[in-house]
């Protein structure tokens, strides 16, 4: 884990660090920088708009970098992280001083949290032969204004303990699917909360959830020598009140079953259990804080296999809310799973405040979003209201979509009550929202995030787990406690 600690003056304990900063801040004013002849032309290269960094005669630093004043206030297209990232591949200083003393609020919440993220690196998993370890990040300092140091006090350890939770997912996410296996993520989950005080975890084997009627679950994992597991992880940080629950894929990997996907297409699908993964660590974020809450996190796993007992196009399965489902494409499991998965969770306590489910569900809200944006999809305006600002505040936003009885063709059978795909192949989003919406009561506020774009990290031709929509849920969460105050 990366520490923290805030300053509001240069100290000896600085030294050796790397300065991250900007022309005009005060920092430049201190003794031991004000008489440097290169910090002028560092200010000068910055003032054009440009990156300004230098690993000589920058004492008492062994590294300074100027970036120009606008990228402090640039929410929107992350030009700050976007001069910094290259610098932390290979970082030089195991202190970092960021100067925090005029920045937009969404950009440090970002910024930080990236920093935070350097804990966790792919070589990290033991599986790449690599020689001596170069230097690591281990503390985020920051330079304040002293009457700014409480808030900022507040945001550093919100952004960590975030932060700490999507290190924790993207760790489990990034293992590949030989080894994280339905029964791997229970076990890890098992392990991360055992020693958290208020969590505690919940396993249906693949024999209590045919007991338990999840037959759409079931269906998706029956053709996998790996079975299901459903995995409730509950947080009790208060002891009564309505709970918050959160419903996450996890298919653990996705060949398409018998509806195979081509080669290409199969090379991300261990990440198609993202959705679960940032549940847990989500959870694990949230008891860090030690919220005042009751939370619970559904991790539906699964892996979606060819095998004999594989489902077949054409089937029908039934899922614990006793709705019948045509299976009539093996590749669209998620919704699947997710559907059995929220319809246990609305059953599972009297007292609901809402469900959100998280998946990396479809391919087409990519092409309608990019990778920037989550698909949101719900029919309770005032949840959709609170998700979109909480993106906004968090950095980590969301895009509406259009969820209503126009959709209702798309999901129609001759033989069950729905079935899982459009024939047509079109609204492909937006008609699995609408089935998932079936699976949760009327009177719970629901809503869906597809978080095909938007829960990997993809750079130089490569994908990592992002941990994303972790920041979002939990700047939603913390407005909603908030509003109840």
């Amino acid at each position: 884990m990366i520490n923290y600690r805030l300053f509001t003056a240069l100290t000896s304990e600085l030294a050796q660090g790397h300065l991250i900063t900007f022309p005009g801040s005060a920092l430049l004013l201190e003794n031991q920088l004000r008489d440097n002849p290169l910090i002028a032309e560092l200010v000068a290269q910055a003032e054009q708009g440009k990156l300004a960094d230098t690993r000589f005669g920058c004492g008492p630093f062994s590294r300074i970098t100027l970036l120009p004043l606008s990228v402090w206030q640039d929410s929107l297209t992350d030009s700050l992280l976007t001069h910094i990232r290259p610098l932390f591949a290979a970082p030089v200083c195991e202190d970092v001083l960021l100067d925090c003393s005029d920045i937009d609020d969404t950009v440090l919440a970002k910024t930080l949290r990236f920093l935070f993220n350097q804990a966790h690196k792919l070589t990290d998993l033991g599986l790449k032969t690599v020689g001596e370890r170069g230097v690591t990040l281990r503390r985020v300092n920051a330079f304040c204004a002293g009457t700014d140091a409480s808030r900022l006090e507040r945001v550093f350890a919100q952004q960590q303990a975030i932060a700490n939770g999507m290190v924790a997912a993207r760790r489990l996410a990034d293992i590949p699917s030989e080894q994280c296996t339905p029964q791997f993520v229970v076990e890890e989950a098992q392990r991360l909360c055992a020693t958290v005080p208020n969590l505690r975890c919940e396993v249906l084997d693949e024999s209590a959830i045919v007991e338990q009627g999840l037959g759409l679950l079931h269906a998706v994992g029956k053709g996998s020598s790996r079975p299901p597991r459903l995995l409730a992880i509950h947080y009790d940080g208060a002891s009564s009140g309505p709970v918050r629950s959160y419903v996450g894929k996890g298919i653990t990997f996705d060949t398409g079953g018998l509806w195979l996907k081509e080669g290409a297409g199969m090379y991300t699908m261990k990440y198609d259990m993202c959705g679960a993964a940032n549940v847990l660590g989500l959870m694990l974020s949230i008891a860090e804080l030690k919220l005042p809450v009751r939370v619970m996190g559904v991790l539906a796993l699964a892996e979606n296999a060819i095998g004999p007992n594989a489902m077949q196009p054409g089937s029908v399965a039934r899922a614990c809310n006793g709705m019948t489902v045509e299976i009539n494409n093996t590749d669209a499991e998620g919704r699947l799973v997710l559907s059995d998965a929220i319809a246990w969770a609305s059953k599972r306590h009297e007292q609901t405040r809402y469900i959100i489910d998280l998946a990396t569900l479809t391919g087409a809200v990519v092409k309608a979003l990019g990778y920037e944006l989550s698909g949101l999809m719900t029919q309770d305006n005032t949840l959709r209201s609170a998700l979109t600002v909480a993106g906004e505040q968090s950095g980590d936003e969301v895009w509406s979509l259009p969820l209503d009885a126009r959709l209702k063709k798309q999901t129609e059978s001759a033989i069950a009550d729905l079935c899982n795909t459009p024939t047509n192949n079109a609204a492909i989003s937006a008609s699995a929202a609408w089935l998932l919406h079936h699976f949760c009561p009327a009177y719970i506020p629901w809503a869906h995030l597809d978080v095909s774009g938007t829960a990997l990290w993809r750079e130089g031709g490569k994908s990592v787990a992002s941990g994303r929509p972790i920041p979002l849920l939990m700047q939603h969460l913390l407005n909603d406690l908030a509003v109840e105050e």
